[in-house]
């Protein structure tokens, strides 16, 4: 796939004076105690993501989470007695049958919703349609669709067309270094109108390093972020493919 260096695409207003690389504070971390991890400062590191549980578990304490994206594993009720913390974001993990109970979360910062089929042995075309129609749905409520990397390219591809005509973003997860450059080389063939069947299955490095910084910033509108597990291996990847 070949990406001119300018990409038709819209633009967001610049939030720092420098210009960002695409990948700044992508990889959003998953924490297991209420209390900040320490992490080495690196041009990818995003918001680390606690458990609401977590969060309840450490009331009483004098512990302060900091800022933090809440996995949403109990009732959002509970975190009235939750430990200190400051809500950037909320990541609800349901399935298809449940969507319709999660867009009607009203929670005091945004809501990513990770949708998974309510059965896994459904095929893949059914799988496509239930993922992009509550895509659709939840962009229609405001609140932004999650996509697992490593689906199947079909599924991924209507979730994007979905995605690049909303406002709303969405975020990934992903295993490993390879499942992130498909997830930026489909969201930037979404967003050109390009092939994103073709561009998850062969993503092109240099072209995504070469966009100018408007585009990556328009990128970073639409992929909000990827939860990861082990950042250490990604950035390798990324560094090897010249993204940092």
């Amino acid at each position: 796939m070949s990406i001119p260096v300018s990409l038709s695409m819209p633009t967001l207003p610049s939030r720092n004076s420098a210009p960002q690389p695409l990948v700044a504070g992508l990889l959003l971390r998953r924490r297991d105690t209420a209390v900040p991890a320490v992490v080495r400062d690196a041009v990818t590191t995003g918001p680390q993501i606690v458990a609401a549980s977590i969060l309840t578990a450490a009331a009483g304490t004098d512990a302060d989470a900091g800022a933090v994206v809440i996995d949403l594993d109990i009732d959002p009720d509970e975190l009235a007695g939750a430990v200190e913390h400051r809500a950037l974001r909320y990541h609800v993990t349901c399935t298809t049958e449940q969507v319709e109970d999660a867009i009607r979360l009203r929670l005091p910062a945004p809501v990513t919703v990770f949708v998974t089929a309510s059965d896994p042995s459904a095929p893949e075309a059914a799988d496509a349609a239930s993922l992009a129609e509550s895509a659709q749905l939840l962009a229609d409520a405001g609140h932004s669709p999650g996509l697992i990397a490593g689906s199947p390219a079909d599924v991924v591809a209507d979730f994007l067309a979905v995605l690049a005509h909303t406002s709303v973003g969405f975020v990934g997860r992903a295993r490993d270094g390879a499942e992130v450059l498909a997830l930026l080389s489909g969201t930037v063939a979404a967003l050109r109108g390009d092939d994103v069947r073709a561009a998850l299955s062969a993503p092109d490095p240099a072209a995504l390093a070469a966009l100018i910084p408007e585009a990556a910033e328009a990128v970073r509108g639409v992929l909000l972020g990827i939860e990861v597990d082990d950042p250490d291996q990604i950035e390798g990847v990324l560094a090897d493919a010249g993204l940092l």
